[in-house]
């Protein structure tokens, strides 16, 4: 049986029914009897949303309480990934990266990822679940949310494929290949 890591960015969790596709992305890996561990990013916009509105109420928000602020996009679209897998028979619950935990070293907004215990996820996983598991954050030591940076859902997911040994990691984008730059920013970028 194949461990498989997909990981899922916020255009492809932007509303409704892209997260039905991609419920049904998920749902294909787990019917060819892969075990199936799913990082998601925040649905696209809300993690800007937020940035902003902490812009507006203050010109030195405080670090930590900005990354738990920016965090929470993520926890919202993994508990939609996870009631809309549990909707359609699969066992699947969200994780926030405290509960995995996902552990952490550096300075809020920049930290990096350090271990991820894969004990209860290896446990989960071996009673059939779906894990659905924040991206972009961790834990540090002062049991404090901190954030990697933005695109740091992608680092989550190589990292949870390193730890819990998975046999191939997915990251699906809404690109159509590796670009020299944004296309969706710069005309000029290259494929």
């Amino acid at each position: 049986m194949k461990t498989v890591v997909l990981k899922f960015g916020g255009t492809s969790v932007g509303n409704i029914d892209r997260i039905k596709k991609v419920c049904k992305i998920i749902a294909s890996h787990k019917k060819i009897k892969n075990r199936v561990l799913v990082i998601s990013s925040a649905m696209s916009g809300v993690t800007n949303d937020l940035v902003k509105k902490s812009r507006l109420l203050s010109n030195n928000f405080d670090k930590a309480e900005y990354d738990t602020l920016v965090s929470t996009g993520e926890q919202a679209s993994c508990a939609l990934i996870a009631g809309r897998l549990n909707n359609d028979g699969f066992k699947s619950r969200s994780w926030m990266s405290w509960q995995v935990p996902i552990l952490t070293e550096g300075p809020y907004s920049g930290a990096r990822i350090s271990k991820v215990v894969v004990k209860e996820l290896n446990d989960y996983l071996k009673t059939g679940g779906i894990p659905i598991i924040t991206g972009f954050q961790g834990v540090n030591r002062k049991l404090r949310l901190t954030t990697i940076g933005r695109s740091g859902s992608d680092a989550s997911a190589i990292m949870l494929s390193k730890f819990i040994k998975a046999d191939e990691c997915i990251i699906y984008t809404d690109v159509d290949g590796v670009y020299t730059t944004d296309p969706r920013k710069y005309k000029n970028a290259k494929k």
